[in-house]
């Protein structure tokens, strides 16, 4: 194993900062599970009917087997740049560099799209409750001045605000789900959603491509696996506690959907012009318009929430490719005093103000362009690189497992792979849904991901310095 040292001039990143809930803190407030229940379950149901719940439960199960071939290689590559490390081990070298660039690039186009839905959904909220109208680019830009003073900080700092935010989010949809749970009773209490007829239909493909992408992010433990404390424990404990969280919360607030209105009225409602505003129609309907409002605000800090992980993911990557002399060195040294990756997260923070500012001179949507365009690609990049890692771990694991059973590094990466890849040509298949466009533009805005993945490949095999991606060693 490659490890790396670090010096007074280059200072390695901040050891032992983070514990379990505090990974565990990011990896789901990066799949903000408000925006997720209220801005994508509706569609969900319509587009593949009143299986929804049983889609989100069976997806979270993919990742579980993804994460037990993830947290065993984890005990032998530790490094910020995950997806760089795990597949360069496993495959080599210039599979991991360009993996790397596809990371880079998935990740920093989800974080800046994100500053599109922040200020969409911001813009939205205020006007509409408190009558400030505003433009959506003034909130992107002050959740930007956020962003960037946290990710410039000590990680520490980041996971207490997540930590905070997260917990709001949830604790609204728990406090929905129990008013709607009290009112109903058993009343419409059903097992539809989860026969396996119901959730593998015909329209199951739109359905998943929503249900997969909700978990997007989960590897993101790895990434912080260098500033945790007692990697060996935390980062598989987060990452089981993450998705299994994940599943278990989306199963059950989507069926709460199907206790609250039963099959049929559900199936009806979702059909309509007014679906998207199903769990806010709830919320007035079960708790009164207080929630409504509490809601829409919880929105915004939830996407808020989700774009403070992703940009600090994304400067990791940064971080980690510049420590190992794929992109210049300086980005690869850490602040002297807050040890966070501070000139990546600067870079970071510049990459999203410019895709804000080109939206801005194009006169384009914050939703439609910014937030759909970005996310289109950046979920299609992770869910490929997710299904690539996996094969890294089969192949790390083929001849020496190490100890470990071969269900868990051998068939449940498997299996896990069987799913991305089926998850994958869903997505690829039903691009207008990640992109909001029917046309050429779908695969002209796919055309870098294979660009930059094959820009890395031969960057490594001309540069061949080393085997594999530096590793840190407790």
């Amino acid at each position: 194993m490659t490890t790396t040292t670090t010096t007074d001039e280059q200072p390695g990143l901040a050891r032992g900062r983070l514990g379990t809930f505090d990974i565990f803190f990011f990896v789901v407030a990066a799949a903000a599970p408000l925006a997720v229940m209220a801005g994508a379950a509706p569609l969900a149901f319509r587009l593949g009917g009143i299986g929804a719940p049983g889609a989100y439960v069976f997806s979270g199960v993919v990742y579980i087997l993804c994460a037990a071939g993830l947290t065993a290689f984890a005990l032998y590559v530790r490094n910020a740049g995950a997806f760089y490390a795990f597949i360069g081990r496993g495959l080599g070298r210039p599979a991991g560099v360009g993996s790397a660039f596809v990371a880079l690039m998935s990740y920093a186009l989800i974080c800046a799209g994100f500053y599109g839905f922040f200020g969409f959904y911001a813009a939205t909220t205020f006007t509409d409750s408190f009558g400030i109208d505003l433009h959506w680019s003034v909130y992107a830009l002050i959740a930007v001045a956020i962003v960037a003073f946290l990710g410039y900080r000590q990680i520490d700092i980041g996971a207490r605000v997540l930590a905070v935010l997260m917990i709001l989010e949830v604790a609204i949809l728990v406090v929905l789900a129990v008013a709607v749970l009290v009112t109903e009773g058993t009343a419409n209490f059903s097992l539809e959603p989860f026969a396996p007829g119901n959730v593998f239909n015909l329209g199951s493909g739109g359905m998943f491509v929503l249900a997969l992408g909700a978990f997007i992010g989960f590897e993101g433990t790895a990434i912080y696996a260098e500033e945790a404390r007692d990697a060996k424990r935390t980062v598989p404990r987060a990452t089981y506690l993450a998705v299994g969280f994940l599943a278990l919360f989306y199963g059950f607030i989507a069926w709460v959907a199907v206790a609250a209105m039963g099959v049929d009225g559900l199936t009806e409602f979702t059909v309509s012009d007014v679906f998207q505003g199903l769990y806010f129609m709830l919320a007035e309907s079960y708790l009164g318009s207080w929630a409504v409002l509490v809601m829409g605000l919880l929105i915004v800090t939830s996407i808020l929430a989700a774009t403070i992980a992703f940009h600090n993911a994304t400067s990791r990557y940064m971080f980690a490719l510049g420590r190992d002399g794929v992109l210049p060195a300086g980005l690869g040294r850490t602040h002297p005093k807050y040890r966070s990756p501070a000139r990546a997260s600067i870079i970071t923070t510049i990459a999203s103000l410019v895709l804000i500012v080109v939206t801005l001179i194009c006169n384009g949507d914050p939703y439609l362009q910014l937030l759909l365009w970005t996310n289109g690609v950046g979920i299609v990049g992770i869910v490929a690189l997710q299904a690539l890692c996996m094969v890294s771990v089969i192949a790390f694991f083929r001849r020496d497992r190490r100890g470990h059973g071969v269900f868990r590094v051998i068939i449940a990466p498997a299996l896990g792979v069987l799913g991305l890849v089926v998850g994958l040509v869903l997505m690829l298949t039903n691009l207008d849904l990640l992109t909001g466009r029917t046309d050429w533009v779908n695969w002209a805005l796919m055309a870098p991901l294979v660009l930059v993945a094959a820009g890395g490949v031969i960057w490594a095999i001309r540069n061949p310095a080393r085997e594999a991606p530096a590793s840190v060693e407790d």
